[in-house]
């Protein structure tokens, strides 16, 4: 390929500027010369001219280029596609990537064809800083968004992201998704403005965080998003739609445990479920969710749980704070004292009932404390030995029974029975009226 030097150096100065390389080739018999050696392989030694550009280009792909877009970068530099490319367009470029050293470079590669029709350029430019300026760039952009769709406390979605997702399923709820299945759980952190007001904010801060905690930890595949201050919400899909009810029960058991220990937040939650033929929107699900968590709320104010062995929402007059905190204390200097065996005592006047934690587990009660306990007691009392039972009990109340050598059988969780004996005691007010039912029940 004869070109005076003159032009050559002109030629090769003005697109050394450009590109880490420049060829000119012979378009039919691929005879070509460099222009602008490559600095990326330089090490290579490529010849400065060479009679078959496209056979030593195949040479060097197959020796660089990374093996994901090997067959893209061969099938787009055989000697027919170039010709057609450029008989068609004048030029094509493509990108690609090209391992040297064992790092990864993007390099691009541009065809322009000459006047001539007969010649074209093949240049090459590095453009590895720019591909990793724009990564870092989209990689800002999505950390600012994040960020934007984050509650900066507890490191969940907040409420813009709820907002973003009520309005997707809104659209879906428009189009008729017959596939769209979910539940809410709204949840809301009781007292924690007391808090903040007589312990200050990071304390109600750390209060928020391990509320949040606990709700992740029960809803571990559900989304979580704080909408408030003292508010979460949890979407519920797949799996975890599913067993709904037992997730429920499992964050509203811990907190009542937290709630009696005075150990942790108490979280009144509450939930509802989408129904296609009813709910126009998103927040008609929600709205239902919110009251429920407001009932759990009235429940978890009242200082009883709701459920189905509480029996709470039945119950004109709650116990009052004083009444209650009187029955813990006198229930924990009986444990102290028992030596043993399950305890139980009663406030007579609001029927109301703490039972040791481990007969509440062993016999699958939501909750240690209770209204209506006699009752609900019942129906694990073998159906022989009930009515024998409801007498010793009435007559042990009314002053006249004595159930030192009674013995009764009590349904477990499994359907099995074990024999119980109690050891019960009535303390009465200064009028002599009956006012707590209470003692040890010990398993034969």
């Amino acid at each position: 390929m004869n070109i005076d030097q003159t032009s050559f150096n002109l030629i090769a100065d003005t697109l050394a500027a450009h590109y880490d390389s420049v060829i000119l080739v012979d378009v039919e018999s691929g005879g070509y010369k460099v222009f602008v050696p490559s600095q990326i392989f330089a090490e290579d030694h490529i010849p400065a001219e060479g009679e078959d550009f496209y056979a030593m280009f195949r040479a060097t792909a197959q020796k660089y280029v990374h093996p994901e877009d090997l067959d893209m970068v061969l099938n787009a530099h055989d000697k027919e596609i170039i010709i057609g490319n450029l008989t068609k367009n004048g030029s094509y470029s493509m990108g690609c990537r090209i391992i040297m050293d064992g790092k990864i470079i993007y390099i691009r590669h541009v065809d322009e064809l000459c006047k001539d029709k007969k010649h074209f350029l093949f240049c090459m430019e590095n453009f590895d800083d720019e591909v990793r300026e724009k990564e870092e760039q989209r990689k800002r952009i999505q950390s600012i968004e994040r960020r934007a769709r984050m509650d900066e406390l507890t490191g969940i979605k907040n409420n813009s992201a709820f907002n973003e997702l009520s309005q997707s399923i809104d659209n879906r709820i428009r189009q008729a998704d017959a596939d769209l299945r979910f539940g809410i759980v709204m949840c809301d952190i009781n007292d924690l403005k007391r808090f903040n007001d007589n312990r200050g904010h990071s304390f109600g801060d750390e209060m928020v965080r391990r509320a949040c905690r606990m709700i992740c930890e029960v809803f571990s595949r559900s989304q979580v998003y704080r909408i408030g201050g003292d508010e979460f919400v949890v979407i519920l899909t797949g799996e975890e739609f599913d067993i709904r009810e037992e997730l429920l029960e499992n964050l509203r058991r811990e907190s009542y445990a937290n709630g009696r220990s005075r150990s942790g937040p108490v979280i009144a939650c509450g939930l509802s479920v989408y129904e296609s033929a009813s709910d126009a929107k998103f927040a008609d699900v929600f709205k239902r969710a919110d009251l429920d968590m407001y009932e759990n709320k009235r429940v978890l104010k009242n200082g009883f749980p709701a459920g189905k062995l509480g029996n709470a929402t039945k119950m004109e007059v709650p116990i009052p704070d004083g009444r209650k905190r009187k029955l813990d204390a006198m229930f924990d200097a009986l444990l102290t004292i028992s030596g043993g065996g399950y305890i139980f005592l009663n406030d007579l006047r609001y029927d109301y009932s703490r039972w040791s934690a481990l007969l509440a587990d062993d016999y699958g009660f939501e909750s240690e404390y209770m209204y209506h306990a006699g009752k609900t007691w019942q129906k694990y009392v073998h159906p022989d030995d009930l009515t024998k039972y409801k007498e010793i009990v009435d007559s042990l109340i009314s002053g006249k029974g004595d159930p030192k050598d009674f013995k009764y059988r009590a349904r477990r969780p499994d359907g099995s029975y074990v024999v119980l004996q109690p050891r019960a005691f009535v303390l009465c007010d200064n009028e002599g009226n009956p006012e707590y039912y209470g003692g040890i029940i010990i398993e034969q």
